[in-house]
């Protein structure tokens, strides 16, 4: 396992299209586990493979049940969001977004259809703070951050303040 560079906004491999896992083998199984290190090294509490520079569906969401504890994660191969319903306003920050919390508007309940590390098909139905985990984390498989959902006005201030630390 080795921890991974994580990618920051403006790179453009956040804003790609990621292709379908179908291979199923021991590499995926190793990236998997680089992405989990490279997720709580961070640390957070998710992490899509296009912010360590792959462009897979494939996200890593930390399933803890005490942050003390044991570190716990599931790998969500080709996720998708086949259900949701309700909304919710909670206040998110990303890795590859730093220096940047805001609320973001979310659904309230999901459903995600996605596969193991098998290749055998899931599905979870959650809600609350980790509905908003795995919908940020989905978005960034395709090419949407957090960011993107803000007004113009913040974002339009956020990518200010990055166009003035890269003239550094």
């Amino acid at each position: 396992m080795s921890i991974q560079k994580i990618y920051q906004y403006p790179e453009t491999v956040l804003r790609k299209e990621t292709q379908k896992i179908d291979t199923f083998d021991s590499s995926l199984a190793a990236l998997v586990e680089d992405m989990a290190e490279t997720m709580y090294d961070a640390p957070g509490i998710g992490l899509a493979a296009p912010q360590i520079g792959r462009s897979l569906k494939l996200i890593v969401v930390d399933m803890s049940e005490d942050k003390q504890g044991e570190k716990k994660y599931i790998p969500m191969i080709n996720p998708e969001i086949i259900a949701h319903e309700g909304t919710q306003i909670d206040e998110e920050g990303c890795l590859s977004v730093p220096e940047l919390t805001a609320n973001v508007k979310r659904h309230l309940t999901i459903t995600v259809a996605y596969q193991d590390l098998q290749g055998q098909a899931h599905e979870i139905s959650t809600q609350d703070r980790f509905a908003v985990v795995l919908q940020h984390e989905i978005d960034h498989l395709n090419g949407i951050l957090f960011i993107d959902h803000l007004s113009p006005l913040k974002r339009g201030l956020y990518k200010k303040k990055v166009k003035k630390w890269l003239e550094k």
